[in-house]
């Protein structure tokens, strides 16, 4: 079967400028044109999605649309990121010639449309409307009005014949990080990227009665004490005890790091790196006096609406975690340390397209001097609890491995796995915990994994 021409303009495109202004007004353009820019900052640039879908400093593009429209880019952009290079094949299987060079702004238009055809609940014949509209509107893409309708609309009609055969011979994502899922978990890689191109499910740590929660709200209890809920239709905001404080979102593996001191009643515990506060409600909530630090004011500013919403309260202060001085030290110490993040590929999807090997390695020093100067926070008979949500020993095994090598009076004390049954697996021979996104295994992908994080206590010998 011929494919798309990928070249020329279309038939009548002498009137594309009086159309392009009337479609400016068609409802969901705006929403197609600002996920074709942000998808554009992801993959071009490698902006943080979560920086540009920030609803108070995000993108204008994105916080200046309503509600509505900003759930939909937010799920065109998960999509498109989660199933890229699947997109991609797609689109080049659909035309006769390469799509023009420099043809970025023409392809970020393709993908928008392709990632509602194939993955979106979204008419088709919408998408391809839409993403007419939006190249005519556009000065550079305007010629190839004609190449957006045929080609999305031969994808549309052969999606159900050519998806699975294109996506069961398209890597899932890029080189780099798939070689190095392989190389760290060559038993479970298969497994993890498999899991990773599903939407996750939404964890909830709930300040007591998770069973009833639960019930509740149609989920499940984990190993955790997390409680497991699928997707809802609206905001999760919208559900049963969030206005009343009742529980936080959190993934289940996230909430592990806090779950590792001995004892918290009543101490003097630190969260270095404290933001968004889901560790910090943790800490609060089992008895802990908490000194939360953060080096964003406005995720501060986040961190304390989020605690005031929970109705608790910690004392924060606005530094960077190797600035905080504290003479007479802190019974405990978390240094949930910033990362690749890798393991939260399944909910982050641009990590792959935004983050490289050498941003591990350069992340890996980061975190080793945070934590020399979390050491010299703890008490001589206090914990320091180190994590991060990378999937990479590099930021986790080994280099603690090195801070314990030049630091002879620390040792790792062993997480107990008889504390969290189910994820025993979670647990390295030296007591470290170590989860990926395959474990937690469930019928139902969608309520299956957990993300990757690695967490250790540490004390003096």
């Amino acid at each position: 079967m011929s494919g798309v021409r990928s070249a020329g303009s279309r038939p009548g495109s002498g009137n594309a400028r009086s159309r392009a202004r009337s479609d400016d007004m068609k409802p969901g353009l705006a929403a197609r044109q600002a996920a074709a820019r942000l998808l554009s900052a992801v993959t071009e640039s490698r902006a943080s999605l979560d920086g540009l879908l920030d609803p108070a400093g995000g993108n204008p593009a994105f916080t200046g649309l309503g509600d509505q429209d900003r759930l939909l880019v937010r799920a065109i952009l998960l999509s498109a990121l989660r199933h890229l290079r699947v997109i991609d094949a797609f689109i080049d299987r659909m035309v006769d010639n390469a799509l023009p060079d420099g043809a970025r702004a023409l392809r970020q238009v393709l993908r928008v449309g392709a990632a509602q055809i194939l993955y979106l609940d979204v008419p088709d014949r919408a998408a391809v409307d839409l993403a007419v509209s939006q190249a005519d509107g556009d000065p550079r893409n305007r010629r190839f009005a004609g190449l957006v309708n045929a080609l999305l609309r031969r994808m549309a009609r052969e999606k159900d014949q050519l998806l699975p055969e294109i996506a069961a011979v398209t890597p899932n994502f890029p080189d780099w990080f798939e070689s190095r899922l392989m190389a760290v978990y060559p038993a479970q890689s298969a497994a993890i990227v498999k899991i990773l191109s599903e939407p996750p499910a939404i964890d909830l740590t709930v300040k007591a009665d998770a069973q009833g929660w639960a019930e509740r709200l149609g989920g499940m209890v984990l190993p955790t004490g997390s409680v497991r809920i699928g997707r809802p239709e609206g905001p999760v905001s919208g559900l049963e005890g969030y206005q009343d404080g009742a529980w936080w979102v959190q993934d289940a593996a996230a909430s592990l790091p806090a779950q590792l001191f001995s004892k918290l009643d009543g101490l003097e515990i630190v969260d270095l790196c404290a933001a968004p506060g889901g560790k910090t409600a943790q800490l609060v909530l089992a008895g802990a006096r908490v000194t939360a630090c953060d080096q964003s004011a406005n995720r501060l500013e986040r961190l304390r609406g989020n605690l005031e919403r929970l109705g608790l309260e910690a004392a924060t202060r606005l530094t960077r975690a190797q600035d905080l001085v504290a003479p007479g030290g802190f019974d405990g110490v978390l240094l949930d340390a910033p990362c690749s993040s890798t393991g939260t590929v399944r909910r982050h999807p641009d990590i792959p397209s935004t983050k490289t090997p050498q941003d591990i390695t350069r992340l890996a020093q980061v975190q080793r001097d945070l934590l020399d100067h979390a050491a010299s926070l703890v008490r001589p008979d206090g914990e320091l609890v180190f994590s991060n949500c990378s999937l990479d020993p590099e930021e986790g095994e080994e280099m603690v491995a090195g801070f314990l090598a030049d630091h002879a009076d620390w040792k790792i004390k062993p997480a107990d796995p008889s504390r969290w049954p189910g994820l025993e697996a979670a647990i390295t021979p030296a007591g470290e915990i170590r989860t990926h996104p395959a474990m937690l295994g469930h019928e139902d992908p969608r309520l299956a994994g957990l993300d990757g994080f690695y967490a250790v206590v540490l004390t003096r010998r």
